[in-house]
């Protein structure tokens, strides 16, 4: 159950009925408190507490204060007495609830097969609904066993009946290659190649992943059954087949082999189309770069050889820039004459051709040498459509090169047939069109490689999409197919009211009244002046470094003392024994062969050695002799993303729980978020280089709550968005805590991020590194004059009914980001500068009002700009950690399959995450002591975190004792 509860939903769950009230008249007074706490648990979770620490506290005083009776009175009541036994009899005689049937078992199963297990529920969420389903029903839930008997014997009917539906699907030649695969069989893809990842970016990745979208092809599997099917229950299924060996796979019964098989040949070939299409697209963008690279060299060696160019162009270069505002006659004239110049221009055009025919050139070399044959390879593999029938001259090229790829025509003559408009950037038209004798002809290589740079273009922004893929697929498929029907209810789940002009009516007095303020307020402003005159405009004096109070230096030293050279992998333990994160890895096989006990301290070892990067070799073998075999057995069928996200929620709402509100302050809104580069080997599709940090690698994007508690992680790539991994965070983290404030660096933030986060109900604060050169809209209702303070920092006016016109599709897309139908990232990839179609213009346009919204209040309020630099300093600082957890094998990540590389990032981040709940005990241990809470000041408070690691010691011998404990007390 929740530990959190806001005032809205106590109000809502936990408010004590007349007649509720009434049941208090024959029980004793010391008793009224337990008997409701009772009830209201058993209407919120159809079951009953078994103790008081089973109810959350802050609802156990909202009953107490209806009752007007203190809490203490619960602490004497017997629970499991005759008392509490006769008051579950009556609680469940209230609202009428009967014994349960042998009828009503069967009916619980069968709608568990029928209706809960075929939209993603696990068993964990059969149990938590079948309470919801008995109390419905108005039948008695049965108890903890009969209930898990029952789940059980239902999901495992399920899975018989899946198996069986699909194994039935496939034709028996089909099923003749699918056991060819999985014997090795020369000349079939094996089981091994299709579940290995894209390799590096070249052409001979292309062609293998060609090969096995052929393979799965020809096998001819009942897709249109598949999709039909909840994506969670495949990706279940997916994952079990994932985790074993074609061995393994071969010793199921027939059925169930050919069923998993099936399922997991359908996900994979979504993901190989993904691959296959991210290898097109970094192929042809490395072609053009690296083409414009080598002539820039080229060019840079030319430049070099002129004898005295290089002294030439500098005193050109300093005497235009000590008299920029001269004639050129009378600066550039006495340094280099007209004759010197015109010798310079023809000696440059001298040298070759134009720069774009050069680039050209180079690329044209590289790609019809080499790259020229996955053209007819990916024509073959993928079919491409597209819902914008501005795009349809790029499909039709694609469709004229697939229907004349054996012809071997240098030049073609162009014709009607021919799609030139849409397909041939302009640059490039004299390149690709050539004039022979008077008839106009095209190069056929030429022509080529400006479709697949149009392809490419479109791709990016799924203007284009490609059948049968996952996140390159159809974009109305990412958006809720249901929203016509429920409008009224998508817009209630935003917040958001269904009256456009309402809405805009609403934004323009905010954004007013925020103008108005910040004009009135900027004369006494003292820390920001608004020049009149260059570019950059805004001058913000910088925020004064604050020095570290000294009591938590003498803190850390006491806890240092007291917890000396503490093991990290106790820390993970102990983490653990307390909070029990180990029960969410269940195995995906039918049967978990260890007992539970062992099993957790593999599962712990797993953690630790993914989460260090040193590795499963490194922590086995030690003295609790478990080996690598047995670790490596565990971290296949027991570690997945699924488990470790929901293990990392787990801890976050541990720490949340824990917490003493005296020491950390009431629970806190606000997050914030950034990346960091890790290095990684670069055999793969994830690796890219970092223009900014240099060197290959990846990001990891974190999401970090004012006091170091990380709700959220994610692996990304250098290039892809900050602003998709930001929302991402904020509607998909596990836990309980609310995000209404998001902190994010100058990256995570843009006009559609302000506008997304608006519709979904959050603040955007960020930190603006380019403050001197921001602009404020005007909101089209004002005056000349009406702002004479802002006057050098105002623009054009908002348009509003573009707003109005675009509200249901902002709406929309807002609604697919928090269902979820789609990552952040596919739906974000639509909205970029170079796709001014949908509603981009609109969500523009509305960022653009929040945003000046947002720009009044970072300019006018001091304390603001203070808020959100110590809430991007919690982030650096959970940076900084990571260093000292992933220390093994130099920091890099170590693998080129992106599921590993997963794994490690969220290990990682539950090891840390875990040190930060281990220390959050500890220093409230020492800070319930007196004479330590009594030195404590307000700076000490503000300054205090939990991610500290002086007294944490993570290398040496990986020692494991289930038995031993970290002497810190419970009561902490």
């Amino acid at each position: 159950m929740k530990r959190i509860w806001n005032l809205d939903e106590l109000a809502e769950h936990w408010s004590l009925k007349f007649e509720e009230t009434q049941l208090l008249k024959t029980k004793p007074t010391r008793n009224h408190l337990a008997f409701v706490a009772q009830l209201k648990y058993y209407q919120n979770t159809g079951r009953f507490p078994l103790a008081t620490n089973d109810i959350p506290e802050t609802p156990l005083h909202y009953l107490a204060d209806q009752l007007e009776i203190t809490v203490d009175q619960i602490h004497e009541y017997d629970w499991l007495g005759r008392s509490g036994t006769r008051h579950r009899k009556e609680i469940l005689e209230f609202p009428g609830i009967r014994r349960v049937s042998a009828a009503d078992k069967s009916a619980f199963s069968d709608w568990l097969i029928d209706n809960l297990y075929p939209h993603g529920a696990d068993i964990e969420d059969a149990i938590e609904s079948a309470f919801e389903w008995f109390q419905k029903h108005k039948v008695e839930c049965p108890a903890g066993k009969e209930l898990d008997r029952l789940v059980r014997s239902a999901y495992q009917q399920f899975e018989l009946n899946l198996y069986e539906h699909f194994a039935n699907c496939l034709s028996v030649e089909s099923k003749i290659l699918m056991g060819q695969s999985l014997d090795g069989v020369e000349g079939v893809v094996n089981f091994s190649d299709i579940k290995a990842d894209p390799g590096r970016v070249g052409l001979d990745s292309v062609l293998k992943e060609v090969e096995k979208i052929s393979f799965i092809r020809s096998l001819h599997l009942p897709v249109e059954t598949f999709s039909s099917f909840n994506t969670k229950v495949l990706q279940r299924y997916r994952q079990r087949v994932n985790s074993e060996s074609a061995w393994e796979v071969k010793q199921h019964p027939e059925t169930i082999r050919y069923g998993l098989f099936a399922i997991f040949l359908y996900w994979r070939q979504r993901e190989i189309i993904d691959g296959l299409i991210e290898l097109f697209i970094q192929i042809v963008h490395r072609l053009s770069a690296r083409a414009e690279r080598k002539l820039v060299k080229t060019l840079l060696s030319d430049f070099q050889k002129v004898h005295g160019k290089t002294t030439l162009l500098f005193r050109i270069a300093e005497a235009a820039l000590d008299n920029p505002n001269g004639l050129v006659k009378e600066v550039v004239y006495p340094v280099a004459g007209e004759d010197t110049l015109k010798s310079l221009l023809k000696e440059y055009k001298s040298s070759g051709p134009a720069y774009q025919q050069q680039v050209h050139k180079i690329l044209r070399s590289s790609y019809s040498n080499h790259y020229r044959r996955m053209l007819p390879k990916i024509l073959e593999a993928l079919t491409f459509c597209s819902n914008n029938t501005q795009h349809r001259p790029v499909l039709d090229a694609l469709d004229w090169l697939k229907h004349n790829q054996t012809s071997n025509q240098r030049y073609i003559t162009l014709d009607d047939t021919i799609p030139v408009d849409g397909v041939i950037q302009p640059k490039w038209r004299d390149i690709v069109i050539e004039d022979n004798q008077g008839e106009k002809r095209i190069n056929r290589i030429n022509y080529e490689i400006c479709v697949l740079q149009a392809l490419r273009k479109r791709l990016r922004c799924k203007e284009i999409w490609v059948v049968d893929a996952d996140r390159y697929r159809n974009p109305d498929d990412d958006l809720p197919l249901d929203f016509d029907a429920n409008r009224e209810n998508y817009y209630q789940d935003l917040g958001q009211t269904t009256d456009a002009t309402a809405f805009v009516e609403q934004l323009r007095s905010e954004m007013s009244s925020a103008l108005e303020l910040l004009n009135r307020e900027m004369p006494k402003n003292r820390k920001v002046r608004i020049l009149s005159q260059g570019k950059n405009r805004i001058s913000i004096t910088p925020l004064a470094p604050q020095q570290e109070p000294m009591n938590l230096a003498y803190l850390k030293r006491e806890i240092t003392g007291r917890w000396p050279m503490t093991s990290l992998l106790d820390v993970l333990k102990e983490a653990d024994l307390r909070i029990g994160f180990s029960d969410h890895f269940k195995t995906v096989a039918d049967r978990e062969n260890p007992d539970r006990q062992s099993l957790q301290q593999r599962i712990l070892l797993c953690l630790y050695g993914m989460g260090t990067n040193t590795g499963l070799k490194r922590v086995s073998g030690s003295r609790h002799g478990i080996s690598y075999k047995e670790l490596l057995n565990v971290r296949r069928r027991f570690i997945h993303k699924a488990a470790l996200r929901n293990a990392i929620g787990q801890v976050a709402n541990a720490i949340f729980t824990a917490r003493n509100p005296s020491i950390w302050g009431e629970g806190t809104t606000s997050c914030a978020s950034d990346s960091k580069k890790f290095g990684s080997w670069d055999q793969n599709l994830m690796t890219e280089w970092h223009i900014r940090y240099g060197g290959r690698g990846v990001m990891i994007y974190w999401h970090v709550e004012k006091k170091s508690t990380c709700i959220y992680s994610q692996l990304k790539r250098c290039s892809s968005s900050e602003v998709a991994a930001m929302i991402e965070g904020v509607l998909r983290h596990c836990t309980d805590m609310e995000i209404d404030r998001q902190y994010v660096d100058s990256h995570g933030q843009s006009e559609v991020a302000f506008a997304f986060s608006h519709l979904l109900g959050f603040d955007l604060l960020p930190r603006l590194k380019a403050i001197a050169s921001q602009k404020l809209y005007r909101p089209g209702d004002d005056k000349p004059g009406d702002y004479p303070n802002l006057e050098p920092i105002l623009t054009r006016p908002i348009n509003w009914e573009l707003i109005i016109q675009q509200y249901d599709e902002m709406i929309k897309y807002a609604t697919a980001l928090k269902q979820g139908t789609a990552d952040p990232e596919a739906i974000l990839r639509r909205f970029t500068r170079n796709n001014i179609q949908h509603p981009y213009k609109a969500l523009a346009e509305l960022g653009k009002v929040i945003k000046t919204i947002f720009l009044c209040r970072y300019i006018g309020s001091e304390e603001l700009r203070q808020e959100i630099h110590e809430g991007l300093n919690v982030v650096e600082n959970w940076n900084s950690a990571n260093v000292f957890i992933f220390y093994g094998k130099g920091g890099e990540v170590a693998t080129n399959r992106l599921e590993d590389q997963e794994l490690s990032v969220l290990a990682l981040h539950l090891l840390q995450i875990s040190l930060v709940y281990v220390n959050t005990l500890m220093i409230q241990q020492v800070l319930n002591e007196p004479n330590w809470l009594s030195r404590m000041k307000l700076e000490d408070f503000r300054a205090l975190t939990p991610l500290i690691y002086a007294h944490v010691n993570p290398y040496g011998l990986f020692e494991l004792d289930m038995n031993t404990r970290l002497p810190i007390e419970v009561a902490a």
